[in-house]
């Protein structure tokens, strides 16, 4: 059985770097490309179309929504789906605002990568001095260059709560408990509206687990990953 991972905003393959030799006892890894375009929707068909017949399906974050949509479009192909650092909920004003500043932007302005304080918020209180960490996520979108960063900034998160009931694969919530841009109750009511799925928090970690806490993040999923690829 293959898994299946999928990137948040301006991340690429080596977000999952201290993850992959433990999640490969599953099958062959592969890595979602969101890349190249411009809705939830047709990010997952092109997933799909270069996915396993079935797979175990992980989203983080942005990701989050490209996994559902996969969920929804193939559920005879998923597995299980494990959801972290996501939410349900469509874009907020304030969000809505920065992307019309985005796409008002000269396409020619030189992409510089993601701020080194934007990234620090994302990060738990005592990770945000941590230099090589900020460097390490900034090196992520550097990698992905601006013309992604233009089109993944105005992808339009639609709510998709309203839709929890057509995921019907045995689906794990993960939650950070010290995310400062996806919230605890985010999670819950995500996990609540899921048919049958269960909800962890990991605790003493920020937005950004799969990097911020690898290790505390395979103890959760891998054995309830395992529980599913033997059911």
């Amino acid at each position: 059985m293959a898994i299946l991972l999928v990137p948040g905003f301006m991340a690429d393959e080596t977000l999952w770097d201290d993850m992959v030799p433990a999640l490969a006892r599953f099958g062959p890894v592969v890595h979602a490309d969101l890349r190249h375009d411009t809705s939830v929707e047709a990010m997952a068909r092109r997933v799909l179309a270069a996915a396993p017949p079935t797979f175990l399906l992980v989203g983080f974050s942005m990701g989050g929504y490209v996994a559902r949509a996969i969920a929804r479009q193939a559920p005879d192909r998923v597995r299980a789906l494990v959801l972290m650092s996501t939410s349900t909920r469509g874009d907020t004003a304030a969000l809505q605002k920065r992307k019309g500043a985005i796409g008002n932007a000269a396409p020619s302005i030189a992409f510089s990568g993601l701020s080194c304080t934007a990234i620090a918020t994302s990060l738990h209180p005592k990770q945000r001095d941590n230099d090589a960490l900020i460097e390490r996520i900034r090196a992520m979108g550097m990698r992905l260059g601006g013309e992604v960063f233009r089109r993944q900034s105005l992808l339009d998160r639609p709510g998709d709560l309203e839709r929890s009931g057509e995921i019907r694969c045995p689906t794990l919530v993960v939650a950070a408990e010290n995310d400062q841009l996806r919230s605890l109750a985010e999670a819950q009511e995500m996990a609540a509206a899921i048919p049958g799925a269960t909800l962890a928090v990991i605790e003493d970690t920020g937005h950004m687990i799969p990097i911020e806490a690898p290790q505390r993040l395979l103890d959760v999923i891998v054995p309830w990953l395992a529980a599913q690829a033997e059911g």
